[in-house]
Parts: C-alpha cells; sequence; structure tokens
C-alpha cells in the first residue's frame, strides 16, 4: 500500500533574503554559513516507554530561533539527534537527494539509542521535498556544489527528571554548500588522537548525536593546532584500532585492488558514503574488506608501500585524500603527496552519480522537485 504525502501548513517567510544577497550566497556557498529562507517543524507527543505517541502540525515555517522552555530535556539531558543529506541540481533543473532512505533509517536507529520517537520514513522524505520545493531557488548549480539538508530532532518536555522526554520537535533547515575543506580537492593531513575518544562501546557512537561530536571537539583543537584538519580516534582496548574521524569514516587502499575500512562495532558510525563506496568498490571487482585494521598495520604499510593510499568519507566532504597521520611521536605519510587514483576515481565515480551524469544503478537517487 502506498502511502499518501503528509499536507504541510506554508507560513512562507514575508522578509526573505534578498535576490542578490542569495546570488552572492550561491556564488560562493562555503559549508554551513548561510542558510535558505525556510524550515520544517513538526512536533510530537506522546510516551516512548509506553510505544505510543503522534506527530502532529507538519508546516514550513520561516528560519529563525527556536523558542525553548529553559527546563527543555535537551539542554539538560542532551537528547538530541541529526542527520545530514543533499539536494543536487541535475543538468535538466531538477533537484535529486541520495539514498534518503538510509538517512531516515539511521534517524529511526540514532532514535530508539536516544530514547527519543521514530519518524515515518515517508514523513522523513516528506518533509525534504517540501523544504527543497519552497526553498528550490537556493540550490546551487556550480561543479561539486549543493543544498546541504539538516534534519535534526531534539527533546523539547520542559520537565528536569531523568527520563525520555514525552515531547520532541523534528526540524529541518537547509544551507547551500561548496566545498567542505574549501578551494581545490587535495590531501588533508590528519591528527592522531592519543588522549581522547569521541565514543565508547556500549555507548552512542554508532547513533548521529550531538555529544559524539562534541567529545571530539578538544581533540580537534589540538588537532587544529599541529596544522591538520582532521582528528583520527582508536580503540585502545582492540590494541589501537583505528576507528574514525571527528565526522568521517576511513579507508585503506592496498595496491590498487583491496579496500579496507574499519568494521563497524557500535562504536562507528555506519555513514550512508561509507556504504555506497563499498558498494562502489565492489562493482569495479574490488576485495573489499570490513575489519579490525590497527595503526601498526597503517605505519607498516606505509612504510612498505602495500597501503597506496588512504582516504577519508562523509556527506559534507565526499570523499578527501588522507596525506599524513601526525602525532606527537612520529608521522605516517608524506608531506606534498599527491590525491591518489583509486581514491579520486571512487570521487568521480560517487558525484557523477549524485548530480545525474551517470547512471544510478543501485536507485539511489531520489527526485525532490
Amino acid at each position: 500500500m502506498t502511502t499518501q504525502p503528509t499536507t504541510f501548513a506554508r507560513h512562507l517567510n514575508p522578509d526573505p533574503v534578498p535576490e542578490e544577497a542569495r546570488a552572492a550566497i550561491l556564488a560562493a556557498p562555503g559549508f554551513g554559513t548561510s542558510f535558505s529562507d525556510h524550515m520544517v517543524r513538526i512536533d510530537w507527543s506522546g510516551d516512548v516507554e509506553k510505544g505510543t505517541g503522534r506527530w502532529s502540525d507538519p508546516r514550513i515555517e520561516p528560519y529563525g530561533p527556536l523558542v525553548l522552555d529553559p527546563a527543555a530535556a535537551v539542554l539538560h539531558y542532551g537528547q538530541e539527534i541529526f542527520e545530514g543529506l543533499k539536494a543536487y541540481r541535475h543538468a535538466d533543473g531538477s533537484v535529486w537527494t541520495f539514498r534518503a532512505e538510509a538517512n531516515a533509517a539511521r534517524l529511526n536507529r540514532s532514535a530508539r539509542r536516544l530514547a527519543l520517537p521514530e519518524l515515518p520514513e515517508q514523513l522523513f522524505l516528506d518533509s525534504l521535498r517540501e523544504l527543497v520545493a519552497v526553498d528550490e531557488q537556493w540550490v546551487p548549480d556550480g561543479d561539486g556544489e549543493s543544498l546541504y539538508l539538516r534534519p535534526f530532532m531534539v527533546a523539547t518536555e520542559a520537565f528536569l527528571g531523568v527520563r525520555p522526554s514525552r515531547q520532541a520537535l523534528y526540524a529541518v533547515i537547509a544551507s547551500p554548500a561548496g566545498n567542505y575543506f574549501g578551494g581545490t580537492v587535495k590531501p588533508v593531513d590528519i591528527w592522531l588522537s592519543r588522549d581522547y575518544a569521541r565514543a565508547g562501546r556500549g555507548g552512542t557512537g554508532a547513533a548521529k548525536c550531538g555529544g559524539n561530536y562534541a567529545a571530539s571537539l578538544v581533540a580537534q583543537m589540538e588537532g587544529d593546532a599541529h596544522g591538520c584538519q582532521q582528528v583520527m580516534f582508536l580503540d585502545r582496548d582492540r590494541g589501537d584500532a583505528v576507528e574514525e574521524l571527528g565526522g568521517m569514516n576511513v579507508f585503506f587502499v592496498h595496491g590498487g585492488d583491496t579496500l579496507v575500512t574499519p568494521e563497524l562495532t557500535g562504536t562507528i558510525l555506519e555513514g550512508v558514503t561509507r556504504k555506497s563506496i563499498i558498494q562502489l568498490a565492489k562493482d569495479r571487482g574490488m576485495n573489499v574488506q570490513e575489519r579490525r585494521f590497527t595503526l601498526d598495520e597503517w605505519r607498516e604499510g606505509w612504510r612498505t608501500g602495500t597501503i597506496t593510499e588512504a582516504f577519508a568519507c562523509g556527506t559534507a566532504a565526499v570523499i578527501t585524500p588522507i596525506g599524513r597521520l601526525v602525532s606527537a611521536e612520529e608521522t605516517i605519510g608524506d608531506e606534498g603527496a599527491r590525491p591518489g587514483e583509486v581514491t579520486m576515481d571512487l570521487r568521480r565515480q560517487l558525484l557523477e552519480i549524485q548530480t545525474g551524469r551517470a547512471e544510478d544503478p543501485h536507485g539511489w537517487l531520489t527526485r525532490l522537485v
């Protein structure tokens, strides 16, 4: 049975960004600094513990501040989750998103872990369509550019007891996006965190919640001080097994025909881009291994030349080559390294599918407008 699309009330922004100002933003969109004129809001009330509740009042509103009670649960106990995906302008002017069903499923996995209500997949997809429909003029059409969509959910009940909130807000905002690291794609340096962890066994590492990212920031500042663009975390209880970066999954190319990525243990986020790269690599006939991968293996593989490339991936950055892993004790990799052939070929293939310049063999695209 086909679910009927949700009807959203539309309260349009009476004071949208002027056309000239919007054009200036789209000419150099950056990442996450400018926002479209509208946002989606849907309310929930119920009891997660009893499995009851309903979503109500789906609406489009002018983009603007949220009004929360000072006792709102999200402010005290961190009940919050979010997603990230992109809307791409295709050559015929239509706008599409990539693997939105996977984002909807991950949002609900995160909701279950944070004791928040699940959102029906159809409502998730409808919320994206509705926002892009009213803010289509914010979708850039430059090479590699997109409209970044940020769905999120927060606990809003004003109650200081420690239990799941009985009220929540789901919202979606949008931001035109260029290259995450800016300019031409080139290898980035990664700081190796020895003192901090972003998540632990039995924790929230597999959920996309703000606390994981907050936990990574002090390590990121340490990396910034050493000229690095991202930070790498290890699992010291598993022999310094490589986990992920502060906001991206990682891959290692062995000799051009084998691709290795850390296995999902519950402490690593299952990235949608990660999942897509695994499939594209298998389509190319590569031997893809999801397994424990240690710092010692990285060090030895670089020394002997058996590891020929390393790259990071995520919705925002797509695929970014890794140049060096830097720590106070050592550096793995070469300064001035060039992007690897496999890395850039997978990046090109993924972007061409997302932007409609190549066939979509797995049915990953969903038309929004």
